[in-house]
C-alpha cells in the first residue's frame, strides 16, 4: 500500500478563472469553456518539470477527465491523452472533481493501458472509498475501455457516439 492517499479533489472555478489542485494551490486558468457535456480548461503548469501546459475536459456523465499534457523536452511520454476516472459534482459555480484512482493512458487510434487499479483496491481496503465508489470507478473504466476499443482507440470517434465533440488548442 505504498503511496496510499485519500481521493484527490480538485476545484474548477470558471468565474474566478482558477483551478485549485488537490494540495490547495490555486492556479490561474487561461481559458474555461462550458459545454452541455462538460467543462474545458487550458492553463500553464508552472513549477512542473515534466510538462509545461495542460488542457483538460471534465466529462461528468462519462465519469472522466481527459487531459492533454504538453510535455517538456526530455519528459515526453508515449501517450496522446490521459483519462482520469473521476466523480464530478457542481457546487454553485464551481466544478468539483474527485479522482477515483484508476487512469487510462491513450495512444490515440493505437492502444490504451489501464493503470492504478491497485491504488483503487488499496484505497478500498483502507476504507478511503466506499464499495459503491470502487464499483462505479471500475464500471466507468470498463465502459471507457469498451467504447475506445470498439472505435479503434479513436477518442473522437467514440465520443461522437455520445454527442461529445472535444476541441483542443493543439489537436
Amino acid at each position: 500500500m505504498t503511496g496510499l492517499h485519500p481521493p484527490k479533489v480538485e476545484i474548477f472555478d470558471p468565474a474566478a478563472r482558477t483551478n485549485i489542485d488537490p494540495k490547495g494551490i490555486s492556479r490561474e486558468v487561461e481559458e474555461f469553456r462550458e459545454e452541455p457535456f462538460g467543462l474545458y480548461l487550458a492553463r500553464p503548469a508552472p513549477g512542473r518539470a515534466q510538462f509545461h501546459y495542460l488542457e483538460s475536459w471534465l466529462l461528468p456523465d462519462l465519469g472522466l477527465r481527459v487531459t492533454d499534457f504538453w510535455f517538456s523536452p526530455g519528459h515526453e511520454r508515449d501517450q496522446d491523452f490521459y483519462l482520469d476516472v473521476v466523480r464530478v459534482r457542481r457546487d454553485g459555480t464551481h466544478w468539483v472533481a474527485t479522482d477515483l484512482y484508476v487512469d487510462i493512458v491513450l495512444k490515440d487510434k493505437l492502444s490504451l493501458r489501464v493503470i492504478d487499479t491497485d491504488e483503487l483496491l488499496d484505497a478500498r481496503k483502507a476504507d478511503l472509498v466506499t464499495a459503491d465508489e470502487a464499483e462505479s470507478a471500475l464500471e466507468t473504466t470498463y465502459a471507457a475501455v469498451e467504447g475506445l476499443a470498439s472505435h479503434g482507440y479513436d477518442l473522437a470517434a467514440w465520443l461522437a457516439t455520445k454527442d461529445i465533440t472535444l476541441t483542443w488548442r493543439r489537436h
